[in-house]
């Protein structure tokens, strides 16, 4: 696989609490240099990237981020906000209580008012494999895919680890064939990013791929 390709299904990620404004447009400049799907942001910054980029990159967001309980109506709000300021995606952290709780119908419900919040704009949903047996894993596949989202997601990259192959496959094989997957966190090398595309990944959450890509630009001989 081409590292074009790879970066185009790539969300370019810059989460840090205390990542500023300049950072912001830096990301973005790459994002849009190296043909990235996305730049993935702190609420806060969306109305400022969205004024920076236009229509060059889309932007996407998180809510309910990093930890996921959150309520329903403030999720709603969250997401209506950051579409109103210019966000293109939205990342949403499920409620890890309910999943291990198995209220999988609230669940449901709460993840089709976010998405009917979201109108016609992507949404994704974080399920933290990390902290998840698989049989809750595959239960919340079939939870997502049911609820109107687009993609599932595995990892924040707050907690206590991020994507494996492993977690790719079975959401793979446990999700509907409408419902794409995302991974996330501990994405290292374009050699990790190619082998998560052929386990099922559709999108990639990293920050790292894109700081590798101008490295090898830098390296390489001038004519």
């Amino acid at each position: 696989m081409e590292i074009q390709d790879i970066l185009a299904r790539c969300d370019h990620t810059l989460l840090r609490q205390d990542c500023t404004s300049g950072e912001i447009k830096v990301i973005c400049d790459d994002a849009i240099k190296y043909g990235c799907a996305s730049v993935c942001i702190p609420p806060v910054h969306v109305a400022g990237a969205r004024r920076y980029c236009g229509d060059r990159m889309k932007i996407c967001t998180v809510i309910g981020f990093p930890n996921g309980y959150s309520t329903t109506a403030v999720k709603v709000f969250e997401a209506r906000d950051a579409i109103a300021h210019g966000a293109d995606e939205i990342d949403m952290v499920a409620d890890i209580c309910m999943i291990k709780e198995k209220r999988f119908d609230k669940l449901s419900e709460e993840i089709a008012a976010v998405k009917e919040a979201c109108g016609d704009k992507i949404l994704k949903v974080i399920i933290e494999t990390c902290l998840l047996s698989d049989e809750e894993k595959a239960e919340m596949c079939a939870v997502v895919g049911a609820s109107g989202a687009d993609f599932i997601k595995t990892s924040t990259g707050f907690s206590e680890g991020g994507a494996t192959l492993y977690d790719i496959e079975l959401m793979r094989k446990h999700s509907p064939a409408s419902l794409k997957i995302k991974a996330a966190g501990g994405i290292s090398s374009f050699e990790d990013a190619e082998a998560f595309v052929n386990a099922g990944a559709e999108r990639l959450g990293t920050s790292r791929l894109v700081k590798l890509a101008k490295e090898l630009e830098q390296s390489e001989p001038a004519e």
